[in-house]
């Protein structure tokens, strides 16, 4: 089989030839391969994530899944943004700190983003923090932004070069993270009715999206419904209550059509595999992150649920990936492909993104795992 064969094969029911393999690299790594400083992926497009992010999983003949990064695929024509990206201020190895500027009101952005040559922007960073005054005194054009295409050119673009090595995918609108800060806790606390009626618009919005993810002539492999750290800032009932019912709409109606769907959310994730599993149409979850980071046993889940989700996890992104030898990565893929591959229904991943410095060897082994030990015709 093909990677695209392969995954596609897992999200429909199937029994592919092997464990799919996808670790999450979906920013650093990819970054790192490309040899330049990380602004030029991040700022300048140069080339874009999504880009690089292809271009390391044919590195590593990874079965690769993949979200169109970024700029987003929107059907309906959006309001062009007042906001104009700056350049405030340079600090270490020339990396450029940017600023927002509001073009039709004259107001600058309270916050700044730094941009780094061997790691991603930090963004929301008070300019006071840094040395930097609220108002700029002189400021730069942001100039040599490589152009791309966008919208369905983008995405149909995305397709071409993904080719056998994967698949592709877009949002479905919908997301579970709705509270994701202390001051959002709060104002949920003092007055929930806020965050009932931003449900229920994602709710209109996921349906009217749906339309018109129907009339593609090229529909997504996947469509995308999670967000990170949902059950991190919001508790079970929280999520019942703003996200639950907005998934299963999603989920609903991507089912369907026919189109496989995803939750990605690191951090605690046990109570949100239920959730799915028993009360949505949700066909895939990761990155099922074990302590301290998560909650999840991977066999346990397999037990519990492996027949009603597909489940995609969960090796260690610092203690094994980045730090393991390659032997320890092999061995722990073994272990997860024991505790959650017989039958189908699983994708050998990581619990969460990998670090820049992961080595390649890592990596490698991850594959090299799943394409013997974890081969189909061995289990017959």
């Amino acid at each position: 089989m093909t990677s695209r064969e392969r995954l596609l094969a897992v999200l429909h029911g199937e029994l592919p030839d092997c464990v799919p393999v996808d670790p999450d690299i979906s920013n650093m790594v990819p970054c790192r391969l490309t040899g330049k400083p990380f602004w030029e992926i991040y700022l300048y497009q140069n080339p874009p994530l999504w880009k690089a992010h292809i271009d390391a999983a044919k590195h590593f003949d990874l079965d690769a899944g993949i979200e169109v990064y970024s700029i987003g695929v929107e059907f309906e024509e959006q309001a062009p943004s007042p906001w104009e990206e700056r350049i405030v201020a340079r600090h270490t190895d020339d990396a450029p700190v940017t600023q927002l500027f509001n073009t039709t009101t004259g107001d600058w952005h309270p916050r700044v983003t730094v941009y780094w040559r061997g790691a991603p922007p930090a963004g929301g960073i008070d300019p006071a923090v840094i040395g930097l005054p609220a108002v700029p005194s002189a400021w730069e054009p942001v100039t040599g932004v490589k152009q791309w295409p966008t919208g369905l050119d983008l995405y149909d673009l995305v397709v071409e070069e993904m080719g056998d090595q994967g698949i592709v995918g877009i949002s479905s609108g919908c997301y579970t993270t709705h509270l994701s800060n202390e001051e959002q806790i709060y104002a949920y606390y003092d007055d929930p009715r806020p965050f009932r009626e931003n449900s229920a618009r994602m709710l209109a919005r996921v349906e009217r999206r749906m339309e018109h993810i129907a009339a593609m002539k090229r529909r997504p492999d996947l469509l995308f419904c999670g967000s990170s750290g949902t059950l991190i800032w919001q508790t079970p009932a929280i999520v019942r209550e703003l996200a639950l019912p907005v998934l299963k709409r999603a989920t609903e109606l991507a089912w369907d059509l026919g189109i496989p769907t995803h939750v990605h959310s690191c951090g605690p994730e046990t109570e949100l595999v239920k959730m799915a599993a028993l009360e949505t149409k949700l066909t895939i979850i990761d990155p099922l992150e074990i302590p301290p980071m998560g909650d999840c046993d991977l066999a346990e889940l397999k037990r519990l649920y492996g027949d009603q989700i597909v489940l995609k996890g969960n090796l260690h992104t610092t203690t094994t990936m980045l730090r393991g030898s390659a032997d320890e990565v092999a061995r722990a893929s073994r272990n997860a492909i024991d505790a959650a591959a017989k039958g189908g229904g699983f994708v050998l991943s990581t619990g969460d993104q990998c670090g820049r410095d992961t080595p390649d060897a890592n990596l490698h082994a991850m594959v090299e795992t799943a394409r013997t030990y974890g081969a189909y015709a061995r289990w017959v």
